[in-house]
């Protein structure tokens, strides 16, 4: 997939989550965080991409904190938070842009 012009920013959601809440079992804790990671990919998908554009594409960040986090595709999301929190980190942080790419032809 192409990308769209590189000085243009988009809507990017940028937040740490806590890995752990009281009364609450850690594997729920991560459901909650691709719960709501997969509700903000569905809410951009909905909008209308830019003339000259097919779809938008995900460039995402996941780590323990801004700093450390690493480039990911957003199907390698859901397990990076795992992993993540296998490291006992306190919590995680995802950045997620979204921005408006062409669809390339398969081979």
């Amino acid at each position: 997939m192409s990308r769209g012009s590189g000085d243009q920013r988009w809507v990017v959601m940028k937040k740490t989550f806590p890995l752990q809440a009281p009364g609450k079992d850690d594997a729920r804790v991560r459901d909650k965080i691709r719960h709501e990671v997969n509700k903000y990919v569905r809410r951009e998908r909905r909008k209308e991409v830019p003339e000259g554009f097919a779809q938008w594409e995900f460039q995402c960040r996941v780590g323990p904190g801004p700093e450390d986090a690493q480039p990911r595709t957003i199907k390698e999301v859901a397990g990076a938070i795992d992993a993540v929190a296998l490291t006992g980190m306190p919590a995680v942080y995802i950045e997620i842009e979204a921005v408006p790419a062409q669809r390339l032809a398969g081979p």
